[in-house]
């Protein structure tokens, strides 16, 4: 890029060349790592910069081409520089928690710039644009409504988290992009939880079911370069927590969503990939349950009875065979409806107070006479 010298062009991957002659400024960036032609863009403006050096999980003090710590660069306009400065100290936080979640951040060798930027936000590669107006939330609201969501900076979390999906693992047609939104709206959920603990991280993905529209599909028509719903956010999100609780155990949920960085890494996937990946390292078949979040509007419902001593139950408002598992509150274990009428005995606490499922899973529960 040629600019005026007055001004800085700030672009994707590594500076390589930045001279000025006769009052301009020529400037080259190269990127090293695939990048998807969405993500490529140009900022021009009166930036200033600072640097800061990330110790990840791919970082190599002693490596001699120059490959170690991530370096970090933040680019803001001159008269934000103080804001910037204080705003953008939740970067590396960002990068912490989900190279935590979702193992090493994907482009070490293009280092990881935040620019500020005349829109909202978005997540381009290396080069992330941020413009929520340095606060906290999104525009400084809790999309969430759990208070969870004024902890952190809406943008600079959700567009990080792309780095992982969305950008290293990127699908073959747009209508399977809840595997880009599904997740990285998960990635919310999954840095509160690392920064202020499980519940917090429930209550804040639990809270965005409010947005939820349910108006059509998510998987939108294969083929016609169409998206499916809106709601392959709040939706998709609320599904992979669902899906975490089915596997009930934490670190196999992460060594999943790790494994998927690393399998497909730098990788072009079909939503079927992702599906068959997740359910084969869970050793539990997912696939009824992707059916129904991402190919239905229809949330189950679990319907139950209680005749004597006895608990009867099933899944309706379902896809065929459906089969989800389901854990209860206080120490009432598990149950595994299906969309056949089963039953078991009752424990005096459902028998009082009715049968109460972990809110965690996304569904609703309906006693019938």
């Amino acid at each position: 890029m040629i600019v005026p010298d007055s001004l800085n062009a700030i672009a994707n991957g590594k500076l390589i060349l930045n001279k000025s002659a006769d009052g301009k400024r020529q400037v080259t960036w190269m990127v090293e790592n695939p990048i998807n032609n969405y993500n490529i863009i140009p900022y021009i403006g009166k930036y200033v910069n600072w640097k800061e050096d990330y110790a990840g999980e791919k970082a190599r003090p002693d490596d001699s081409v120059g490959r170690g710590n991530l370096d970090c660069d933040y680019w803001v306009l001159d008269y934000n520089l103080e804001k910037g400065k204080e705003q953008f100290k939740q970067a590396a936080m960002t990068l912490k928690a989900f190279e935590h979640w979702f193992g090493p951040y994907p482009f070490y060798e293009d280092g990881f710039k935040l620019v500020e930027a005349p829109h909202l936000g978005m997540e381009h590669q290396s080069a992330v644009a941020y413009g929520n107006g340095f606060q906290n939330g999104y525009r400084g609201r809790d999309l969430s409504g759990s208070g969870w969501g004024l902890k952190w900076d809406f943008i600079i979390v959700h567009e990080v988290g792309h780095e992982w999906f969305g950008n290293n693992i990127t699908t073959k047609d747009i209508a399977d992009m809840w595997v880009h939104e599904g997740f990285t709206n998960y990635s919310e959920t999954l840095f509160t939880e690392y920064y202020y603990g499980k519940e917090a991280g429930s209550d804040y993905c639990i809270g965005t079911r409010a947005l939820i529209q349910n108006d059509k599909p998510i998987i939108g028509p294969y083929g016609v370069n169409q998206e499916g719903s809106g709601d392959m956010y709040y939706k998709g999100g609320n599904m992979l927590h669902t899906i975490r609780q089915v596997i009930n155990d934490d670190e196999k949920f992460k060594s999943i969503s790790r494994g998927l960085n690393s399998k497909f890494y730098h990788s072009i996937v079909t939503t079927q990939q992702i599906e068959d990946y997740m359910s084969t390292q869970s050793e539990k078949d997912l696939s009824k349950i992707f059916d129904q979040y991402l190919r239905t509007t229809k949330i189950p419902q679990l319907e139950y009875k209680l005749e004597g001593d006895h608990l009867y139950y099933r899944w309706v408002n379902c896809v065929d065979d459906f089969n989800m598992p389901v854990k209860l509150t206080g120490n009432n274990g598990w149950l595994r409806p299906t969309t056949e009428w089963n039953d078991t005995s009752v424990t005096a606490d459902i028998m009082n107070n009715g049968l109460k499922v972990d809110r965690n899973f996304y569904i609703t529960v309906n006693r019938v006479k």
